[in-house]
């Protein structure tokens, strides 16, 4: 048995044996450290056997099947608590536990909000942590209904999957659809609170339900010392427009009676599908000044939470196989979502540029996966949740609506949700669902795209003659060679803008395909060849293109043909094709051109990754940062001089991430002390201390930034004030200082949120002099972390704390012979990766430098 780490064929094994019927669970909430749990279970063993329920307590008090107690002094979460000998009967499980909070946002968090000392939890069970809160069969496809029963002070909120009823300290719910035990959710504390209710119709399709007119109650709700900053209306309107979208096209009612948002504290991901009770960062609710693409990544999540009620929460996977098409599938709505129903009209143009560059680089690392990969057990699960898993596999499915065609697509989609509503489903179920409302055959496509690795690389090759093409075909590499709906398109500049003159949309497939609507064109300067971001793929410019886009990138006018051709640039930056310092004088030179504001913060970071990771050091040092800076600073004035606030916003922060020339040091020191925007401060604090403007960089000096620290945290004593005032602390660049915050992060004491920040900090600008006890340190601690530390803590610290600051080949050399280790699955993933981001960068260096 492996509780814990559940293994694919030991749910299989229980499922078969056992259907569980109905949980009772009572919480008490009332202690500070602790919290008691008592579930009752009801299950129906459908032959003889044994197994287990699973359950992280810190001690069970009682336990008995049946009325007959468990023995208990062999209890070890690690295997769950045994259900020995079970006959083909009906049975009721009761288990008395108590179990410490949580401080890592895994199973019950608690959070004490330093503004007023008010205490807020929440829960985060996905992939597999509702064991750490109540006994349960963990897995998706053993679906129950609850009586919930929450007991806590009496000037708190209790937001459940359901509506509660009240007495007293005692909250009440009914869950009496079946949901799995990674859906269910509790939010508890003294929460602000802000309703409204979406009215709106189902559109009637021949695979869904009949129209009908709705009505959803909705509710928003943040800490109390957020409240000012909630912007519900907003955020309402994007809920509203989210639902509005689906009930168009999905043919199925909302199904969760009530739609509750709750914003929470130091959370790990970005959201939580629970059902009818969504959990979001409270990093969303912005209590200073966010860029356009952070209001737009909110809406994404928004939305794709909100897509998850029905894929996944309605139909779930049987197994976690299948997590790539729960998170593939809300990724994919929510841009199309966005892109159509509300003022994110270029969403796609976003997800070109950045879902689709966090695929790419997955996709190129030595531990790429299929899509549809194995997940032999959780371990390998949560290693999943990653760029292949999301945005390879949300991209694979944009390819095949525009395969099969964007009303076939939902009209499957449609059959899926009505004939496996409120159950589990596997990928197969939903190609066939795919296959009956298209008419055509996706087997081969499944095969092509699902179970392969790797991406391919598209070229043209032409022949010319008298300014027109003789012959145009499309010539596809890689090591799978699939089929593709591409859309080519022709550009020439016509006056200052270069435009698209022609285009034409085919299937490609093997190696070499001709496109003949295109020969008798003129020959164009810029040819596309997933223009319209219709496939996955890379793209390959020839030495010509490559100079028509460096010199013309401010010219083209079509904002996804350009993101196409900043996508181009940056993977071939990345593979050693184009030189890093070349990239980011494209970038310094094309920034002013940049519409989309998404893509513009995005092409900033990798100007910033370009110079201080793949440049030659001393051309970064003597000339690269100078570049960026003169450029950001050029754009900042430009912006606030035009009031254009949220260009203005992208060009100040990334400022607080380069290493700072004498103007920008100036520019900082004025912000800090001049801006209103409170994280504004703290990044441009952080900047100065690590550059050395705050202190001298010596031991001693390290009194006067303490000073400052106090005094902005002083003027922002919030739960975000303190937390940057970590990363402001940890900046400081003395041996003594990273020593110290070194050994803070390696005890494993600290929260999820202390633990970023402090990672961010400690490796900052000039923290490579000062970290030359940590190559050999890491290695001889890595494993004990990855045993030691919860799955979020020990993910963050093994990926935080490997050497990549110091780029050479001894570290190289260190991690082979880590690697030649008997290790953990997981950490020997985490490793290598590393190692391959790693050499990617030695290798550029070295291209760089020629």
């Amino acid at each position: 048995m492996t509780s814990v780490n559940l293994t694919r064929d030991e749910a299989s094994h229980r499922s078969d044996l056992i259907d569980v019927a109905h949980y009772d669970v009572q919480l008490d909430l009332r202690d500070e450290q602790y919290f008691t749990s008592v579930t009752t279970v009801n299950f129906h063993a459908k032959q003889p056997g044994s197994t287990f329920i699973d359950l992280r307590a810190d001690e069970i008090i009682d336990a008995r099947l049946n009325g007959i107690p468990l023995p208990l002094d062999a209890y070890n979460p690690t295997y769950g608590i045994a259900l020995s000998g079970l006959e083909h009967a009906e049975y009721e499980l009761k288990v008395h536990a108590k179990i410490a909070y949580s401080r890592t946002g895994e199973g019950l968090h608690r959070f004490v909000d330093p503004v007023d000392d008010q205490v807020y939890l929440y829960t985060q069970f996905e992939t597999a942590d509702a064991k750490r809160v109540f006994a349960c069969f963990d897995q998706p496809d053993m679906k129950a209904t609850y009586s919930l029963t929450f007991h806590a002070p009496q000037d708190w909120k209790i937001i459940t999957n359901s509506p509660v009823t009240r007495e007293g300290n005692t909250w009440r719910a009914t869950v009496d659809t079946p949901l799995s035990t990674y859906l269910i959710a509790l939010c508890a504390g003294p929460y602000y609170e802000v309703t409204d209710t979406w009215r709106g119709e189902l559109v009637e399709h021949p695979e869904g339900q009949p129209a009908a007119q709705l009505e959803v109650p909705l509710g928003l709700y943040c800490r109390a010392s957020l409240a000012e900053h909630l912007d519900a209306e907003r955020l309402f309107t994007e809920t509203k427009q989210g639902f509005d979208f689906y009930h168009a096209n999905f043919g199925f009612a909302y199904p969760f009676g009530k739609y509750d948002q709750i914003f929470v504290p130091e959370f790990n991901a970005g959201a939580m599908e629970n059902a009818g009770c969504v959990t979001i960062r409270d990093e969303y609710v912005f209590s200073s000044q966010a860029t356009h693409y952070m209001y737009e990544r909110r809406a994404d999540t928004i939305l794709h939470e909100l897509a998850h009620m029905w894929f996944g929460d309605l139909v779930t996977m049987q197994w976690w196989d299948d997590l790539w098409l729960n998170e593939s599938f809300a990724t994919w709505s929510a841009a199309i979502c966005q892109a159509e129903n509300t003022e994110y009209d270029t969403a796609w143009v976003t997800f070109a540029n950045v879902e689709k560059s966090w695929a790419y680089q997955q996709d190129q690392l030595p531990t790429t996966h299929p899509i549809s990969t194995d997940a032999s057990d959780i371990e390998t699960v949560e290693q999943n949740f990653d760029g292949i898993t999301y945005a390879k596999g949300a991209s694979v499915l944009k390819q095949l609506q525009a395969y099969v065609g964007r009303e076939n697509f939902f009209a499957g989609v449609r059959r899926h949700f009505t004939t496996h509503a409120w159950g589990n489903a596997t990928f197969d179920d939903l190609l066939g669902h795919l296959e009956e409302a298209s008419g055509r055959d996706l087997s081969f496509w499944a095969t092509e795209w699902l179970k392969t690795t790797g991406v391919n690389t598209l070229a043209a090759k032409t022949e010319q003659e008298g300014g027109t093409y003789t012959s145009f075909a499309v010539v596809q590499s890689g090591d799978t060679l699939r089929t593709h709906r591409v859309a080519v398109g022709l550009y020439r500049t016509e006056g200052e803008k270069v435009t698209r003159y022609k285009r034409v949309e085919v299937d490609i497939s093997g190696e070499h395909t001709e496109i003949p609507e295109l020969v008798g064109q003129d020959v164009a300067e810029l040819v596309l060849l997933n223009d319209d971001d219709l496939t996955y793929t890379l793209l390959e410019f020839d030495p010509s293109t490559v100079d028509f886009v460096v010199n013309n990138i401010d010219k083209i006018s079509d904002p996804m043909a350009r993101t196409l051709c900043w996508s181009t640039a940056w993977e071939m930056t990345r593979a050693g094709t184009m030189r890093a310092r070349d990239f980011a004088q494209l970038v310094a030179r094309g920034l002013h051109a940049e519409t989309e504001m998404g893509v513009l913060e995005r092409i900033t970071n990798q100007a910033i990754t370009a110079v201080a990771r793949y440049a030659d050091p001393q051309w970064a040092e003597d000339h690269g940062f100078a570049l960026l800076a003169d450029a950001f600073l050029t754009e900042a004035a430009a912006a606030d001089a035009n009031g254009a606030d949220n260009r203005a916003i992208v060009f100040k922060q990334a400022l607080t991430r380069i290493e700072l020339n004498d103007a920008a040091r100036d520019y900082l020191v004025d912000l800090r002390t001049t801006s209103d925007d409170k994280a504004l401060r703290w990044k441009a604090l952080a900047a100065l201390i690590a550059n050395g403007a705050i202190g001298a960089g010596e031991a001693g000096d390290f009194d006067e930034v303490k000073k400052l620290v106090a005094e902005e945290l002083e003027a922002d004593n919030t739960a975000s004030g303190y937390q940057a005032s970590l990363r402001a602390l940890a900046a400081f660049n003395s041996d003594e200082n990273k020593r110290s915050v070194w050994d803070d992060i390696m005890s494993l004491s600290l929260s999820n949120l202390e633990l970023r920040h402090k990672l961010e900090g400690l490796t900052m600008v000039g923290s490579d002099k000062h970290l030359g006890f940590a190559v050999d340190e890491y290695f001889a601690n890595a494993e004990k972390v990855w045993d030691a530390g919860s799955t979020e803590i020990a993910l963050g610290t093994v990926q935080g704390l490997y050497p990549a600051w110091n780029v050479s080949q001894e570290t190289i050399d260190a991690t082979d012979k880590f690697l030649d280790n008997q290790l953990p699955a997981g950490l020997r993933r985490v490793i290598t990766e590393e190692r391959d981001r790693l050499a990617r960068t030695l290798r550029n260096r070295a291209i760089d430098a020629q």
